[in-house]
């Protein structure tokens, strides 16, 4: 069970508006970490196996990683929409017709947080995920 860290209105309608995650694709992490990090200087948050390092852009997190075997070496940036119940949302695009990559999963976890995240595709390939930072209970 996932308390939302962000409380949700019942009662408003369901769509997609905040922007919580962009990702790059990378081909050499550590130098790509070390150019955001120490050149740009944008806040370093963490890394997560396999092959990602994130950061914070003003409240929004810009995510390195090293593309998958199965995604080759194309380059993309992709959304992460931030929901306050990661699986009520999957729920409800599941029944709009949205086919998801996975479904919900635990990819990250803190002292005061939990990061889960379901992969998808929009009608034209591209790839965003739904994410959501929750309380561990």
């Amino acid at each position: 069970m996932t308390v939302p860290l962000a409380d949700s209105d019942p009662q408003e309608p369901f769509g997609l508006s905040e922007i919580g995650q962009i990702a790059l694709t990378v081909t050499d992490l550590e130098r790509a970490t070390a150019f955001y990090r120490d050149t740009l200087g944008i806040p370093f948050l963490f890394t997560a196996p396999p092959g990602m390092a994130f950061f914070d852009c003003g409240g929004i997190r810009l995510l390195l990683g090293t593309p998958d075997l199965a995604e080759g070496k194309h380059h993309a940036s992709v959304l992460y929409f931030r929901v306050p119940d990661i699986h009520e949302a999957h729920r409800i695009l599941a029944e709009r017709g949205v086919e998801f990559v996975n479904q919900p999963h635990l990819v990250h976890r803190s002292d005061t947080y939990e990061l889960w995240l379901a992969e998808f595709h929009d009608s034209e390939g591209n790839a965003h995920a739904l994410m959501s930072e929750v309380r561990p209970g």
